[in-house]
């Protein structure tokens, strides 16, 4: 009877043990998958963080050197850093259109440089908080910025975002106005621009694209 009572207590300590033992294997199951749950959203947020966006404001009709054009100069330039980057893109457009004539959009350009004007924009720019690099594409107008692009950059928060300008113009220069833009993109970092000769864009797509890429280099990003 003793023998009984001796192999039946074993035989409960062995079904509990062996209770405990699954339990705790669910339990340690659980948790692993958690993690992996939880790694998966860390580095998903990581990859959406790490997005570059192009931004750019280009005109067609009527341009200096190029006459008529169907895409912009500085539309062509934000094409190919997009590309070779591959980042998003956003148009900056104005509610009110351009003239469609060259001398009477420069003299609409000249006035709201005047005023400091702040034309009215369409649109805005979806996850702005997941980039950390912006592209910032403009054709100069009277040496300075088209007055749109002020207020695109005065509509968002900048804290901690790289911004990097790019300009097509007379000449492949900068005119040094964009050292200006940090004072508008407050919090933002500023880096190396280019400047592009909008009429090489019409003209010579192929030659602007090695110098784009050469830049892209330079700043350290594996351009394609």
């Amino acid at each position: 009877m003793k023998k009984i009572f001796v192999c039946m207590l074993s035989l409960m300590m062995l079904f509990l043990t062996a209770c405990g033992n699954t339990e705790g294997a669910a339990e340690k199951k659980t948790t692993t998958v958690e993690k992996n749950v939880k790694s998966d959203s860390e580095k998903q947020n990581m990859e959406a963080k790490n997005k570059i966006l192009v931004v750019y404001f280009s005109r067609t009709g009527e341009n200096y050197e190029v006459g008529n054009i169907k895409k912009g100069n500085t539309h062509i330039m934000a094409d190919m850093i997009a590309e070779a980057v591959g980042a998003d893109t956003f148009e900056i457009k104005t509610v009110k259109p351009y003239p469609a004539d060259y001398r009477e959009c420069t003299e609409v350009a000249k006035k709201e440089l005047a005023e400091n004007a702040r034309p009215a924009i369409e649109g805005k720019v979806s996850n702005w908080q997941n980039y950390d690099t912006v592209f910032l594409g403009y054709p100069i107008w009277w040496s300075e910025l088209p007055m749109p692009v002020y207020t695109f950059i005065e509509s968002y928060d900048w804290q901690g975002k790289t911004v990097i300008p790019f300009c097509t113009s007379a000449g492949d220069v900068l005119t040094g106005k964009e050292d200006n833009i940090t004072k508008y993109a407050k919090g933002a970092k500023l880096r190396k621009g280019l400047g592009i000769r909008g009429k090489r864009t019409q003209d010579n797509p192929e030659s602007v694209k090695a110098d784009v890429l050469k830049w892209l280099k330079e700043l350290g990003f594996n351009a394609r």
